[in-house]
């Protein structure tokens, strides 16, 4: 189903590649004009002073969603404290900073808005080695319900989309991933692998897949949708 988004405006973090990127196409392609954040631009998504700069041109989103972020991997353990904190800013700093500059767009303008922000699985589900990025996601989640709340009485919708496995560029930065890939031949039969062993479904969404879904809960369609979390995950969680 194609909905329309035209003359809307929507702010994108992390809109360069993955889930961000197909968002991104997705709403331009639906009509809307694109305002895209990203590390490619030099545009740092973890300091203040950069979205106070950026707030001019904020000023009339009707739509957001706060996307980026960066993958980590360790047990606790053995885990590196620079690692923990960069995990946690590009992730939670990296995800309040764009929320409140979206909110208070549409505080000031008074129009409201609907935002997404893109959690995790990891953020509901315990697993070993992700407690950086499942700490980090955990807090998305709940920042993402209680801006739910405060957004409310000013008519801005805001939920958190919660992917499993998503066949994006992240994997590819991951220590253990060229193992993998080395190991089943291909980073496709790497990718397939993951999903049959981790999920009922047997499969991983594409980026397209989830951007549909973030579109979904950005459109009227989902108008009285709020402080929900999608787990878009094929099962995992079960």
């Amino acid at each position: 189903m194609t909905r329309s988004f035209t003359g809307r405006t929507a702010l994108i973090t992390g809109h360069c590649s993955g889930i961000g990127g197909a968002a991104a196409a997705l709403l331009a392609e639906s009509g809307a004009r694109v305002i895209g954040v990203d590390v490619s631009q030099g545009r740092d998504v973890t300091s203040p002073e950069m979205w106070e700069a950026l707030a001019g041109d904020l000023a009339d989103i009707d739509l957001a969603v706060v996307n980026a972020g960066i993958s980590s991997a360790g047990e606790i353990a053995e885990m590196d404290f620079v690692s923990w904190r960069r995990t946690l800013s590009v992730n939670l700093d990296g995800a309040m900073l764009p929320l409140r500059a979206a909110m208070r767009a549409m505080i000031a303008h008074g129009r409201g808005g609907a935002i997404v922000v893109t959690a995790s699985i990891s953020g509901i589900k315990a697993e070993p080695g992700v407690g950086a990025y499942g700490a980090s996601k955990a807090g998305v989640i709940q920042l993402a319900r209680v801006a739910a709340k405060e957004g409310a009485p000013h008519g801005i919708r805001v939920n958190a989309i919660a992917p499993g496995g998503v066949d994006t560029p992240i994997w590819d930065d991951l220590d253990f991933f060229p193992a993998m890939v080395a190991e089943y031949g291909s980073r496709e039969a790497a990718i397939d692998a993951m999903a049959k062993a981790a999920t009922p479904l047997g499969r991983w969404a594409s980026a397209g897949e989830v951007a549909r879904q973030i579109g979904f809960l950005l459109s009227n369609d989902a108008a009285n949708i709020t402080g929900a979390v999608l787990a878009a995950d094929g099962g995992y969680s079960l």
